[in-house]
């Protein structure tokens, strides 16, 4: 793909990578990834900006490939990402951190949107009347800072004694503020034409008419007025300590969905609040279970949402967009649909097949599963039997079918599953497959019966004809949900 694209911006380091990674794993991975760069790039507003995730196993080569899409001068931050508290290593040092990768669409800094200021992690009152223990006649809690430098020079006014202070018998020169900083040591006051003031004694007389200059008892420094109400804390650090992963989610906020490369919302908070100016638009290209897209739309930015995954759009809308009836594209939405999907991309339908059913996830590992494509929980334990595990599998298949359930009926029974659903395009209509279905028996919950073994089809979920299932637990909160399949096409 890349190898004779000598137009492609990502050619020299798909080229270069291959000699030395060879046709692996991680270069096919690469290249999957520079193919979908090259569009952000190309979307990419003159003022926006990127974040990339990853792992310390792609890092390095991820940068290579943004160096060369983006341009190595519009790289900004290797944020590292504390992302656990330990990680148990037996033969080397815990991997508890993520890498960020953050480029500019352009190398102008005046051109890019940058609001560091705001995910600035603020000083409480106490630690500021600590840092600013001094108070004015307005009751304002300033300190005083220096307002020379260190060092003799004999240059100008900076050397020359003012109003009595002689500088140079402390061995320093006057520095006050120049013309890009002064106004981080201003509240209230305000300085008229202060930028324009070139002299060093100049610019110290403007600061004490304004009140700036702080003048200590007889014996001691004069130094430069900085209010605590200038104080905008410690701007944000290429290291991120806090949010730490999931550590405290399922107890305190119940923000996690099992998800397996979910982000927590305040991670994102302080990206998109940086990066995105309000009413500005926020794409993630591989948005997952929604955590960027939720904490665009709370921050008040518009967004856009992409993953080819089926299963994590149902669960964005049936976990994060609920209260909206937010339009999808990509999700089938009849039979004929459907029948495509299984078509072009059969483990993404049988992914979508297994969320028609509630309470039921498919398997995260999608060969070698054992017989089993996906799994669910009963909300109680049935009367006369040992389990509550419900399990499904999808034969989309025009083949053996009769083969494939009793295949399953086999896998239900090595499992000891309490209800088993065998998922099929077209409707399995086969009396022999009926017939096998209902001798697998029944269970019974608070007395109501139902069966072991369902025969259930795609074509049925169009029809809305569901399986008589048991109440099951929500997969994500582990709470009992209500019988009914999920409907999000509506």
């Amino acid at each position: 793909m890349f190898e004779g694209a000598v137009g492609r911006p990502a050619h020299k380091a798909i080229v270069g990578l291959h000699k030395v990674l060879g046709g692996s794993g991680m270069l096919a991975y690469l290249t999957y990834m520079a193919e979908r760069l090259e569009h952000m790039n190309r979307l990419l507003k003159l003022s926006g900006s990127i974040y990339l995730h990853c792992d310390d196993a792609a890092v390095h080569y991820l940068k290579i490939l943004m160096d060369a899409i983006f341009g190595a001068d519009k790289f900004l931050n290797d944020i590292v990402w504390k992302r656990a508290t330990s990680h148990n290593d037996s033969k080397r040092y815990g991997r508890i951190t993520d890498h960020i990768l953050f480029y500019a669409k352009s190398s102008d800094k005046n051109l890019r949107f940058w609001d560091g200021d705001s995910i600035a992690n603020r000083k409480s009152d106490e630690e500021l009347r600590k840092a600013y223990p001094l108070v004015d006649e307005s009751g304002r809690h300033y300190r005083s800072e220096n307002v020379t430098g260190a060092g003799i020079t004999e240059r100008g006014e900076s050397g020359r004694t003012w109003r009595g202070y002689e500088v140079s018998e402390k061995g320093r020169h006057w520095a006050p503020p120049k013309k890009s900083s002064y106004a981080q040591y201003i509240e209230t006051n305000f300085i008229e034409n202060y930028q324009q003031i070139e002299g060093v004694h100049d610019r110290l007389n403007a600061l004490d008419k304004a009140g700036l200059i702080h003048h200590p008892q007889e014996g001691k420094w004069p130094g430069l007025v900085r209010y605590a109400g200038a104080d905008k804390g410690n701007l944000p650090q290429n290291l991120i300590l806090e949010p730490v992963g999931f550590t405290n989610f399922n107890a305190n906020r119940g923000e996690y969905l099992g998800y397996p490369t979910q982000k927590p919302v305040d991670l994102l908070d302080k990206l998109v609040l940086a990066s995105c100016p309000v009413n500005g638009v926020v794409l993630d290209p591989f948005c997952g279970c929604g955590t960027t897209i939720v904490s665009a739309g709370k921050l008040g930015r518009k967004w856009i949402g992409i993953d080819i995954s089926s299963f994590a759009i149902d669960l964005i809308k049936k976990k994060r967009l609920q209260d909206f009836n937010i339009p999808t594209k990509g999700i089938p939405y009849d039979f004929a649909s459907a029948r495509r999907l299984k078509e072009e991309n059969p483990f993404n339908f049988e992914s979508w097949a297994i969320n028609r059913l509630s309470g039921f996830v498919p398997n995260a590992k999608q060969v070698s599963d054992g017989g089993v494509d996906g799994r669910a929980t009963l909300a109680y334990i049935p009367d006369d039997f040992d389990s509550r595990l419900g399990l499904a599998q999808v034969k989309g298949g025009s083949g053996n079918l009769l083969g494939g359930l009793r295949d399953f009926l086999h896998v239900s029974d090595r499992d000891r599953a309490a209800v088993s659903c065998f998922i099929t395009m077209n409707e399995f209509s086969s009396r022999e497959a009926i017939k096998e279905a209902a001798e697998h028996g029944k269970i019974h919950i608070n007395g109501h019966p139902y069966q072991r073994m369902h025969l259930w089809s795609i074509e049925h979920f169009f029809e809305k004809r569901f399986p008589n299932l048991p109440l099951m637990n929500d997969p994500y909160t582990g709470k009992p949900i209500q019988p009914t399949l999920f409907e999000a096409w509506n």
